[in-house]
């Protein structure tokens, strides 16, 4: 992926339009709870403003269906930003209309203004040319630094590519040189740890990584199925019934390939899915009937940490229990614990997986965490993102 960065254009006294990340969570008085996007966001717009750019910021937040409400206003963004950046974001009452034009029109080098919600109009997350064409008439050049939203084709992600040179921010270009260096010259062993829910959420992702790593190793709820599907009565554990036959063609693969496909050999269950509930740990075949499996259990820890205490590449995706409640927690928190303390290249893929190392507070003992949940399955699985495609080639 060999795009240009802001670094190769000229930017001095140009309008840049730069597409954010800033989909922040909040609490119910409207204070970001977590500011981790903005900050990382931080050096592609300082960059711009060392470079006397005028910066004009557009970003979503939630989904408010092309309408607009005051709950998914960027007025905390822009709040946030001015008192990270020392300097006045103002921001637009609106993306494309009298105060975006008015605010950008007259804009001064080493000044931002934030739109406001892009999704506030329906036509962004339909492509609408008119509308992406109106948003790139605001700015000389457009910037992509929005990787959690680069699998979306959007007027503000992919549209305004078709109107301006676009380019890539550099937490854009951190993206595509960890997970893509990581996956394409991966130093060996190189093993994969997937979790989450569902099978159905990640066959892409196996089947891509079954061609390249040494082991993959499986857990979260995706592993009942694999159980299932090997004849193993899985209690009332999260199942795919019409993902069995699809479990053990993955299973076949990986012998064919020489892949190493670790499964869970014992599991922790609960009466209930509640954070009190009673508890005790299981063989993975012997899931008792009125059961449910909610993590890894305590052999199946020590068989996995093994596995990685000598691998060079770790690409993880995906918890491997239901980490939100503390019993269930232990496996997906050994595992990050393991991931701190081993020599090797450690990928975390975004999404729950990353709440998970944020929540046990190894973020910063990790080699790179994504930023993008859906962007990274879908650049693991080897798609192209179309915010990705439509920036320039070096």
């Amino acid at each position: 992926m060999n795009k240009k960065t802001v670094k190769d254009i000229d930017v001095k006294g140009k309008k840049v339009l730069v597409r954010c990340d800033f989909n922040v969570p909040q609490d119910e008085s409207g204070n970001i709870t977590d500011t981790r996007r903005i900050v990382s966001s931080l050096p592609t717009i300082k960059y711009l403003l060392e470079n006397g750019a005028k910066v004009i910021l557009c970003s979503h937040l939630g989904r408010p269906k092309g309408e607009v409400k005051k709950e998914f206003s960027l007025l905390p963004v822009a709040k946030e930003l001015s008192k990270q950046l020392g300097i006045e974001v103002k921001l637009a009452s609106d993306i494309i209309g009298e105060s975006a034009k008015s605010l950008t029109s007259n804009m001064k080098e080493g000044e931002v203004v934030l739109l406001e919600n892009v999704r506030f109009d329906a036509r962004e997350e339909k492509n609408d040319s008119e509308f992406a064409k109106e948003l790139a008439s605001l700015a000389e050049v457009y910037v992509n630094d929005a990787f959690g939203t680069s699998h979306r084709a959007h007027a503000s992600t992919a549209g305004v590519a078709s109107y301006l040179p676009a380019v890539s921010g550099f937490l854009i270009e951190k993206e595509l040189d960890f997970m893509g260096n990581a996956i394409e010259n991966a130093k060996r062993p190189f093993v994969a740890i997937l979790g989450g829910k569902k099978v159905s959420d990640k066959i892409g992702v196996i089947n891509a990584l079954l061609e390249k790593v040494d082991t993959l190793i499986i857990g979260g709820a995706m592993a009942y199925t694999f159980f299932k599907a090997q004849g193993y009565e899985v209690g009332n554990s999260i199942c795919e019934l019409d993902k069995l036959d699809l479990a053990l063609e993955l299973m076949e693969k990986a012998k064919t390939k020489g892949v190493k496909l670790m499964l869970p050999v014992d599991t922790k269950v609960g009466k209930e899915f509640s954070k009190d509930t009673e508890s005790k740990i299981v063989k993975c075949t012997e899931i008792p009937e009125g059961w449910e499996g909610f993590d890894i259990g305590n052999e199946t820890i020590e068989l996995y940490k093994q596995e990685l205490e000598n691998a060079k590449t770790i690409v993880w995706n995906g918890p491997l229990g239901l980490f939100e409640f503390d019993q269930f927690a232990i496996g997906t928190n050994e595992i990050a614990n393991k991931l701190a303390s081993v020599d090797a290249i450690t990928i975390i893929g975004g999404g729950d997986s990353a709440a998970a190392i944020e929540k046990i507070g190894l973020a910063d003992k990790m080699t790179h965490i994504s930023t993008g949940g859906g962007a990274s399955l879908e650049f693991l699985e080897g798609k192209k993102l179309p915010g990705i495609e439509c920036l320039q080639d070096k």
